[in-house]
């Protein structure tokens, strides 16, 4: 029966009128009055409730990352083990992009993997792509775009405080990494005060749609407060999507006596089974050509 929670009126009062908390679902009011007057006496319950609704969406384990358009291969975690594609809008592999740059011998033959575009010749040309790809709300392109102004890189003019801007754009059109850089701004203060409380905040938008380096941060954030137990949990999700920082936090928890044997064994056998998922030959040789390119 839907009752209001603080006059108690229901049956007679009409079914539209009584609302549940926009923020719990937990109660209902018959009106805005009843909803303010009763807020002193759920207000602990109400928090309480909210906190539980969030930590059911961080700790849900996120859907591994998309596999390669081309080899058709998981897609590494890290940033550096794929490369986009501005002509297209794909994400390739390092594994495939390797390989067709290795047989391209001129310049015609130096294409992109999935849609066979020309690379472009010039930072212009690139950038000018990019801003293509922004126009029809590419989030991925948005996000580089941002990258680009936030490092002065590929002839934009570093400013800070446009790279804000298009991350905060890109992340309200679903890309993670995006509020992953945003959390980074506020714990550095890049463009914006320092503010920890909002740096974890964005890096938990970043963790639910399934940042790895997002996670890392928050199990770090935790683990500075003292809370292990939350830290351990960001850490053991981050560990299975691949990101080696969280294994090597996970040993230094258990050398520390903050985790056990048994959840050091477990990161392990996590992070071999992620190995395993993204390997291929091609990412191999295209890992060995260059020594600062890693996928894993």
């Amino acid at each position: 029966m839907s009752v209001c929670a603080n006059c108690g009126k229901g049956e007679e009062a009409s079914i539209d009128l009584i609302k549940s908390c926009a923020a719990c679902k937990l109660v209902k009011y018959c009106s805005r009055n009843c909803q303010c007057a009763h807020r002193p006496q759920h207000k602990k319950e109400c928090e309480r409730r909210v906190a539980e609704i969030y930590d059911e969406k961080l700790f849900k384990q996120p859907p591994p990352f998309e596999d390669c358009p081309i080899c058709m291969i998981r897609m590494p975690s890290m940033r550096s083990g794929s490369v986009y594609a501005a002509c297209c809008g794909k994400v390739i592999c390092r594994g495939c992009m390797h390989a067709v740059q290795s047989r391209a011998v001129k310049r015609k033959d130096d294409v992109c993997p999935f849609c066979r575009t020309l690379t472009p010749s010039s930072n212009e040309e690139m950038v000018k792509r990019y801003e293509k790809r922004m126009e029809i709300n590419d989030p991925i392109a948005i996000y580089n775009l941002g990258g680009f102004y936030a490092q002065g890189s590929y002839g934009v003019r570093e400013n800070y405080v446009k790279a804000l801007e298009l991350w905060h754009r890109a992340g309200e059109l679903g890309s993670a990494d995006a509020y992953c850089c945003i959390g980074m701004a506020y714990e550095h203060g890049l463009g914006v005060e320092v503010d920890k409380k909002m740096a974890k905040h964005y890096w938990g938008l970043a963790a639910i749609k399934g940042d790895v380096d997002a996670r890392c941060n928050l199990g770090g954030a935790e683990g500075k407060v003292g809370d292990m137990d939350r830290a351990l949990r960001h850490y053991m999700i981050s560990t299975k999507g691949g990101n080696s920082d969280s294994l090597e936090d996970i040993k230094r928890m258990y050398m520390n006596g903050d985790a056990t044997k048994d959840d050091y064994a477990k990161a392990l056998r996590l992070y071999q089974a992620y190995l395993s998922e993204i390997k291929s030959d091609q990412r191999d040789e295209a890992a060995a050509f260059d020594g600062y390119y890693k996928y894993h």
